[in-house]
């Protein structure tokens, strides 16, 4: 059995030419959907991440902006720029892109966003109401994994869930996700102890461990969903994600590659979170 691909490239296209009309209306009736992302320092990664967020943005006639500052900068000076930000009606989505340098408070950073602008998902608030079942913002990694078991038609109700990770970014949000799409989910990571024992137990399976190659094709059930949500480079240059690929495509029924899965789905997700709190917006001014 060869498994069907799950291509997040060609879903991210779909998605994003269906948010020009929406994007549009609002333009007309004065609400342009504006996302401002915040870099410090000059990680090239995230250079990378920053880019493409901004191009993604401008490309479905979105307004959007960069600022970068020094990777020394006084962490004031960044929230003050946030407040500033918080308080500009034009700017529907706030977004710094971590990881921050060692002397910035991370969380006090997040924590800074307002939460309706809170397009990352990552506020206290939004995370609450995540937990809670009512999310307002969903993290945008995870919730490209959800557009995507709805593109493939993966019903969640009663199937047994793992998540290999346990970061806020991804694997926390996911096993919500998950819990509240009606799965049985368990959260691992890479010290789990007999950890084929959960994943071959596995209809569904989320790896976001960051370890490349992680998850062979001998730890996966068969016909089993599995979503590889690592990106890693190895020493030759490519890219590889937390998921063994050859051996695992073998065995599933369902699988996401690296490149071309996950990734494109997570700005396209941002893209998402940006119009919603345009729309939320534009519907109070009506």
């Amino acid at each position: 059995m060869t498994a069907q691909i799950i291509d997040g490239k060609a879903l991210a296209e779909e998605l994003r030419q269906g948010f020009k009309a929406r994007v549009e209306a609002l333009t007309a009736k004065g609400h342009k959907p504006g996302l401002v992302v915040i870099l410090v320092g000059a990680d090239p990664a995230s250079e990378v991440y920053v880019r493409n967020k901004v191009n993604g943005c401008l490309a479905i006639g979105m307004h959007s902006e960069k600022i970068t500052y020094d990777a020394a900068v006084n962490p004031e000076i960044v929230l003050k720029k946030i407040a500033e930000l918080n308080a500009d009606p034009n700017i529907h989505g706030i977004l710094v892109q971590l990881p921050l340098p060692r002397h910035f408070d991370e969380e006090a950073v997040l924590e800074a966003i307002a939460a309706e602008k809170d397009v990352d998902g990552f506020h206290a608030e939004n995370v609450g109401a995540l937990a809670q079942g009512n999310p307002r913002f969903i993290p945008c990694t995870p919730y490209g994994v959800m557009k995507m078991f709805e593109k493939g038609n993966v019903d969640l109700t009663g199937k047994e869930a793992v998540v290999i990770g346990r970061s806020n970014i991804v694997g926390k949000p996911m096993a919500l996700l998950l819990i509240n799409a009606g799965a049985t989910v368990t959260v691992c990571n890479s010290r789990t102890k007999d950890l084929k024992f959960h994943t071959r137990r596995a209809d569904i399976l989320v790896a976001a461990v960051g370890k490349p190659k992680f998850v062979t094709g001998d730890m996966v059930k068969p016909g089993a969903v599995v979503i590889d949500v690592g990106i890693n480079r190895l020493p030759d240059g490519k890219l590889c994600g937390d998921v063994d690929f050859a051996s695992c495509l073998e065995v599933a029924g369902q699988i996401t590659p690296v490149p071309g899965g996950v990734g494109p789905m997570t700005i396209t997700m941002l893209l998402a979170n940006t119009i919603e709190a345009a729309e939320r917006k534009a519907a109070l001014a009506d």
